[in-house]
């Protein structure tokens, strides 16, 4: 009984309100019609535009980035939209978008399709609780325990006597695959755990239940949830790009191909000092030059 859906059975509703808002570009509805307009290249966009398409984690970057490359060019569009790392992996392969973004790695089926990676940024991903859940540090192997389903109760763990409510993502998100990756090794998630499509919706619903834990970006924790340390490590850019905070990752832009023209001219305004430094910052992110500002 514990393992299904044992949010709910902890007696906390799953908040009718919770929706993730995603600004989903209409080229991005009409892959197959954008083959036929005229004027377009052979990546299905029009010669002054840029359709950029995958993970909802890197959404506010790609967002603000192509609102600031638009007002300093305004004969040129930048359509974004963030519908999971999968998906934007599979339509820049596929040749529907010009950029695919992901907040996971390559599957080893996938990097024999011809994809150049440009990383933009690095992240960790926290493991988030209530902040009235008296528990502040977990180990990595407690953490794959509590995912697995091998640990039900947070009395397990130095926490109250409750059960745990378990939220994770779909499996076509990237932050899904990547804590699976770190964290899970060969072991299955609990089927009984909530699952939500979006960063937002996971935050919301573990501020709103006690019992609930969950994992989001490091980027989208705020004081509505409480970050858990791990391992003894404490998740923050240092840690992060020192690689002594053990649940982190690097952002990635992905083409087929090595980018040129319009894809090129987007992706190296990207990396520069207008986006690093304030959108990547803003964003709760860790610019993919960090590592050399700390002497790495």
């Amino acid at each position: 009984m514990a393992k299904t859906n044992r949010l709910n059975a902890a007696g906390n509703r799953l908040p009718s309100r919770l929706r993730v808002v995603l600004r989903v570009a209409l080229a991005c509805t009409l892959f197959g019609a954008a083959f036929s307009l005229a004027g377009c290249g052979e990546n299905g966009s029009k010669a002054d535009e840029v359709i950029v398409n995958g993970s909802t984690t890197i959404l506010p970057i790609a967002e603000i980035a192509a609102e600031q490359y638009m007002e300093e060019h305004p004969d040129i569009s930048v359509l974004v939209s963030g519908v999971g790392s999968s998906a934007g992996i599979e339509t820049v392969t596929k040749g529907t978008s010009d950029i695919g973004t992901s907040s996971r790695d390559l599957k080893p089926e996938e990097q024999t399709l011809g994809l150049i990676d440009t990383p933009i940024a690095y992240d960790a991903i926290a493991v988030i609780v209530n902040p009235g859940n008296p528990v502040r540090e977990l180990t990595t192997e407690q953490v794959r325990g509590i995912f697995s389903g091998r640990i039900a109760n947070w009395s397990e763990v130095g926490g109250p006597d409750m059960l745990i409510g378990l939220v994770n993502r779909d499996e076509a998100s990237g932050t899904r695959e990547a804590f699976k990756k770190i964290v899970m090794g060969d072991e299955s998630f609990d089927i009984g755990a909530v699952i939500l499509p979006g960063t937002g919706q996971v935050r919301a619903v573990v501020t709103d239940a006690p019992s609930a834990i969950g994992y989001i970006s490091l980027g989208f924790v705020n004081d509505d949830v409480k970050a858990i340390t791990i391992d003894g490590v404490v998740p923050s850019e240092k840690a992060v790009v020192d690689e002594t905070y053990p649940i982190s990752r690097i952002l990635h832009c992905f083409t087929k191909g090595a980018p040129e023209g319009l894809i090129k001219e987007f992706l190296d305004y990207m990396l520069s000092p207008a986006v690093q430094d304030s959108v990547v910052r803003d964003a709760g992110f860790i610019p993919i030059t960090a590592k050399e500002a700390l002497g790495g």
